[in-house]
């Protein structure tokens, strides 16, 4: 049996230290009426934290589970059954066509910047052809976990690295409670991937790489390449278990294969096509099916100008903006046919010999 790994974590905050930490939150003067109740709070946030209340509130798993006695978090299974619904609802054929359009900018005109993205403008587009051909539109702006308050994705904690099966479907390891690690709002971007039939993702290039906002979102879905939709199974959070499990064999279920995608980035200077050929890769790795060469889209807007001008730039840009459009068509034919089961996927039946 491979033994897990020890020796990396740091020690817990001595009470001194976590004192330190959980003051910074209420620097404001603001608070100075309310000291006394403030320090009520420490007391029992630094109760949750030396205990380590990840999920203080849970019940018995129940049948369905490989331990139906298992304390399940409640939470999760709020989320997990959210996600059972959305999917039956997803594959009726009564149920109207779904596109998820993700804006991938961290740039929107209620913070710093003072000015909407591109990438918000380019969604605003394709909405209009995707309207058009009657389907449901959901818009996920990324752009928000800059600018609204205490929205959180928190970062993948690499489980799937450990063993598979200790990834859940959907994440488990959040909220954390006892580390302050609340309102995840991953539990209800998953609910947005599963019920959607196609995915569109509009994103600029921030330094050769996806901005940060998406590449959390995209790091926190690595449990829907192979997640395990059981954590009675690893009784939770437990290595060695998730180790044997994964070792007698793993199925490495695609929990969002099957669904459409398209792709448009664009940038002003370089790394436009590194960035569109990362996310084709990532989203083809999950099963996910591209609506043609039209529907991958990667364009400078603005290729060595001024920053101060782009929105202006892309006004004039009528070629990139009927491009957008073009990713849109794209899409939307696919879906058609997707759901009337005649879209070609050639290599569907093709059994690979690596699962992973």
């Amino acid at each position: 049996m491979t033994e897990p790994r020890m020796g990396q974590a740091p020690e817990k905050l001595q009470r001194d230290e976590f004192h330190m930490e959980f003051k910074r939150s209420f620097v404001d003067p603001s608070f100075d009426s309310v000291r006394t109740e403030i320090q009520k709070i420490e007391e029992v946030a630094w109760s949750n934290y030396a205990n380590s209340h990840k999920a203080p509130v849970t019940a018995k798993a129940g049948p369905g589970f490989v331990d139906p006695e298992y304390e399940l978090s409640v939470e999760w299974r709020v989320t997990r059954d959210k996600l059972i619904a959305a999917e039956v609802k997803q594959k009726k054929q009564t149920t109207p066509s779904r596109v998820l359009l993700i804006c991938a900018s961290a740039r929107n005109d209620g913070t710093c910047p003072g000015e909407m993205s591109k990438s918000f403008r380019l969604i605003k587009i394709a909405s209009e052809i995707l309207q058009d051909a009657d389907m449901e539109i959901d818009v996920l702006d990324l752009s928000t976990l800059t600018s609204a308050y205490d929205k959180h994705i928190y970062p993948c904690k690499a489980c799937v690295s450990t063993a598979m099966p200790l990834c859940h479907w959907p994440c488990s390891c959040y909220p954390n409670h006892g580390l302050r690690q609340s309102h995840d709002w991953m539990a209800e971007i998953y609910e947005k991937w599963v019920a959607a039939h196609a995915v569109i993702i509009m994103t600029p290039v921030y330094w050769y790489q996806t901005p940060g906002v998406l590449k959390q979102m995209i790091d926190r879905l690595v449990c829907a390449d192979g997640g395990n939709p059981d954590p009675t199974s690893t009784s939770g959070k437990d290595a060695k278990k998730a180790k044997e499990l994964e070792l007698k064999g793993w199925p490495y279920p695609k929990h969002l294969a099957g669904r459409v995608y398209g792709l448009v980035v664009h940038g002003d200077v370089a790394g436009i096509e590194g960035v569109r050929r990362g996310l084709s890769d990532w989203l083809d790795w999950m099963g996910l099916i591209d609506a043609g060469p039209l529907s991958r889209l990667d364009r400078f807007i603005g290729y060595y100008e001024s920053y101060a001008e782009s929105h202006e730039t892309l006004d004039k840009d009528l070629m990139v903006q009927e491009e957008v459009r073009n990713v849109a068509r794209a899409v939307a034919c696919a879906v058609g046919e997707l759901r009337l089961g005649i879209l070609s996927v050639p290599d569907a039946s093709v059994e690979k010999p690596r699962p992973k």
